[in-house]
């Protein structure tokens, strides 16, 4: 694989930051985005004795005109990105009794239109030029409702589809579509989750996965293999038989 530019968004820590740091160890360039300004710094500096490069552009996803002028600012810097993967997301865990709606806007906010709107910025660019890849990074809590993840699985559902919909659409243009749904990774995000995570991997196991994946020819990157296992299986359980057993596994049928 010769040198590639690659933007990834939502990389200032856990999947984004590993993946990033990944890239730029096998010696290419990295641009990476979030908010903080500080933590993405501390990730440029963490990739200074690597062979590639690593670039912050600061940006929140969910704001149009930042996303807009990053990209421009990448374009005019360096080149359109060769991959891209949005990555940015947040998790809250919430039970049925403290159902909020505030809750799943705010995570439809970040982790759907997060994707969305550098999608618009995107899509116009790779069209015209007929080549690129896109990688949108949902999870396999959207396979099937789980307790307490209402707002969570709703969103990384919607970008499941999201994706299946644009693959669809674009299978033919030279603009590959990916969906990457990992399964538990240890991240600052996961350990808000107060309930053991099984198969739970490190971000650099998850990171090579990642990587692996999209230079294959699969459209969906899922891992752990496990994992994807037991989330395709629920997936295609017969609902009188899925609904009881998840509500007394996870321990709400006591």
């Amino acid at each position: 694989m010769s040198q590639e530019l690659i933007w990834i968004t939502g990389a200032s820590q856990g999947i984004g930051k590993a993946v990033a740091l990944a890239y730029a160890k096998a010696g290419h360039t990295v641009a990476i985005s979030a908010r903080n300004r500080e933590t993405l710094q501390q990730v440029v500096d963490e990739a200074a004795s690597l062979t590639g490069r690593i670039l912050s552009l600061s940006c929140d996803v969910t704001n149009k005109d930042q996303v807009t002028e990053a990209f421009n600012q990448l374009i005019e810097e360096e080149r359109l990105p060769d991959r891209v993967i949005l990555n940015a997301g947040t998790h809250q865990p919430m039970a049925a009794s403290e159902f909020n709606a505030e809750t799943v806007s705010k995570l439809l906010q970040i982790n759907t239109l997060g994707a969305a709107i550098p999608l618009e910025v995107l899509l116009p660019h790779y069209l015209e030029r007929q080549q690129g890849q896109i990688s949108i990074v949902a999870s396999v809590a959207g396979y099937r409702g789980l307790p307490t993840a209402s707002a969570y699985g709703a969103s990384k559902a919607a970008l499941i589809n999201l994706a299946e919909s644009l693959r669809a659409e674009l299978y033919s243009s030279g603009v590959d579509i990916r969906l990457i749904n990992p399964g538990f990774v240890k991240t600052p995000l996961t350990d808000k989750n107060e309930f053991d995570m099984p198969f739970l991997i490190s971000v650099d196991e998850a990171a090579n996965a990642i990587i692996k994946g999209l230079a294959g020819k699969k459209f969906e990157v899922v891992f752990p293999t496990r994992m994807a296992i037991a989330m395709s299986f629920l997936k295609w359980l017969p609902d009188r038989i899925f609904f009881p057993m998840i509500n007394r596994g996870t321990g709400h049928g006591r």
